[in-house]
Order: C-alpha cells, then sequence, then structure tokens
C-alpha cells in the first residue's frame, strides 16, 4: 500500500482565494492537514511502502514574500517524519517558487533517490520505480513543455512560448477565454515528444515483464477526470502511448483541487485527487491506496472518497 496527497500548496499566510475569487484557500493551514495525513499514515496496516506527492507543495505566494525556501523547508519536514521514501511530481507552483535548475537541488527531486533515470534530458523531471514485483511506478513530467521554471533565452522556453501563443492568442496567457482548445493556459504545460519516446520504451519493458503500472503527473491526462482547462496541453499524446500498451491500470494526478474519476476506454482508471489547499480545516484530503493482484483499493480521508478499481 502506498500514500497519495496533492496540492499542499502551504503559504504562512492568511486564508484567500483562487483566481476567481470564489474559492476558499487556506495557506497556513495546509501544513496542519499535512502533518495530520503523516501521522495517520505512520499507524497504517499493513505499514505504507511509499508516498505520492502529486505537485504543489508550496504556494506561488510564497515567491512574492521571500519565503520559498521556508515554505519549502516546512513541508519537507512534515513529510521526513515519514520512514518510508517520498516521490515528487513538479506542478506550476514548484515552478512560480523555483527556476528548474534550482529544483534539482531540493529535496523534490526524486531522481537522485534511487528513482530510475528518465529521458536522455537531464532536465525532464520524469523517472520511474518499481516497489514490489511486477510492479512499476512512473512519473510523468508535464511541464516539461512550458514557460514556468525556465530561463526566457533557452530553446525550451522560446519552443513553449510558440506553441502557447499559437494556441492562446489572449493577452493573459492565463485566461482561456475563447480557446479552442481551453488547457492552452500558463498555468498548465505539456509533455516533450522526448519524453514521449521514453515513456514508451519504459511501458514496453514493463508489457514484455507483465508488470502493472501506475502513471502518476501533476496535470491530469483525460477530460473526464478534469474540467475542460486542467489538463495537459497535449494530453492526447500521453493517452496515445499508454493505450498502445497493456500493463497501466491508473492515472494519479493532481491539479484541479475538487478532484475527478473516470474509467477510460482501454480500462485505465484516472484518479485526480482532491486538493489540500482547498480543504477546510476541520476535514482533509489524503488517501491510502492498497494494491491487490486484480484492484486497487482507495481509502479515502475527508475530501477524498473510497473507491474499488478493478483491473
Amino acid at each position: 500500500c502506498f500514500g497519495v496527497i496533492a496540492d499542499i500548496q502551504y503559504a504562512d499566510a492568511e486564508d484567500g482565494y483562487d483566481f476567481g475569487g470564489c474559492r476558499r484557500r487556506y495557506y497556513r493551514h495546509s501544513l496542519n492537514l499535512l502533518r495530520a495525513a503523516v501521522e495517520a499514515w505512520a499507524t497504517e496496516k499493513p505499514p505504507l511502502a511509499f508516498v505520492l506527492q502529486l505537485g504543489d507543495s508550496i504556494d506561488g505566494l510564497n515567491a512574492r514574500s521571500g519565503q520559498s525556501e521556508r515554505a519549502l523547508k516546512q513541508v519537507l519536514a512534515a513529510l521526513g517524519r515519514l520512514p518510508v521514501p517520498v516521490y515528487h511530481a513538479w506542478g506550476n507552483h514548484e515552478l512560480y517558487n523555483f527556476s528548474r535548475a534550482r529544483l534539482v537541488h531540493t529535496g523534490l527531486n526524486s531522481r537522485s533517490c534511487g528513482a530510475a533515470a528518465g529521458p536522455p534530458s537531464s532536465d525532464c523531471q520524469a523517472y520511474h520505480f518499481s516497489p514490489a514485483a511486477q510492479f512499476r511506478v512512473v512519473v510523468l513530467d508535464g511541464y516539461d513543455l512550458s514557460t514556468l521554471g525556465r530561463d526566457p533565452g533557452s530553446p525550451h522556453y522560446q519552443e513553449s512560448l510558440r506553441l502557447l501563443r499559437k494556441k492562446n492568442p489572449n493577452d493573459n496567457l492565463n485566461d482561456p477565454t475563447g480557446l479552442k482548445e481551453p488547457q492552452f493556459v500558463e498555468f498548465n504545460g505539456g509533455f516533450s515528444q522526448a519524453q514521449l519516446d521514453w515513456f514508451n520504451e519504459v511501458l514496453k519493458f514493463s508489457d514484455e515483464n507483465q508488470e502493472k503500472v501506475i502513471v502518476i503527473g501533476h496535470l491530469p491526462i483525460h477530460p473526464d477526470a478534469s474540467d475542460r482547462v486542467c489538463i495537459a496541453w497535449n494530453y492526447e499524446d500521453a493517452l496515445s502511448v499508454i493505450h498502445s500498451h497493456q500493463c497501466v491500470v491508473c492515472f494519479l494526478a493532481g491539479h484541479l483541487h475538487d478532484g475527478g474519476y473516470c474509467l477510460d476506454s482501454h480500462g485505465v482508471h484516472h484518479l485526480t485527487l482532491e486538493g489540500i489547499i482547498e480543504t477546510p480545516p476541520e476535514s482533509n484530503a489524503f488517501g491510502t491506496i492498497y494494491v491487490y493482484k486484480d484492484k486497487m483499493i482507495l481509502k479515502g480521508r475527508g475530501r477524498v472518497s473510497d473507491r474499488v478499481m478493478h483491473f
């Protein structure tokens, strides 16, 4: 079994609201909810094998107040109380606070923690690991194509900006109004062809070795497990890779704080976890997933519902 949590978005700040001004965000209290999750996971029987942190561990507010390093230290300290590995995905809020070059040298770089190497580009934070026989976890980097966290003079930044401007003519690149493909906003990102090629090879290996695979990323990749905005730019490309193999049973994501779920046409479960940041202090939003040979059972806490996912 393993733990899952998403969108902690901690900041030492008073409660605020989302960009629309209508969803309350509990910045300071999110750290308390994380600590409560860690305490609950510590009592799990059987004990957890690992925890997946699905991105947006700290909020972009920290960058404006100069508290990025301090906030991340507090979140990592809370997670560090766990006696098992914590594997991280990078979200947009990590990239509001740090450059990709800086993130590599923080505790959010899970590629330095014994996980198998990702794509040829050392800049791509995708990796995989096998915590048990015939079971693999693949972590994708949904901001491999992105303007966030990159040097504006870099080819990666320029390529991403060209794609974004081609799809989004709005003055505000975070505004999806009028877009035919509303996911093309700056707070989302996408997968490079190099990452998709690498992903395909990993799944090919898992097919050949009769493994079951769970894929995770900050951004959802199925419209029925999200709204039309909060999905990866080229989500169809990632789905195409998954659907060309037999091994993937589930895709876990964050980003959409309301959460979501669907079972797609190829029998893959898409679970988008509710976000800690918009969870009231008296509740919580995390879960434990128990893996069996033919199913996974999610035991949710607070806003996260229980779910049985057969495969």
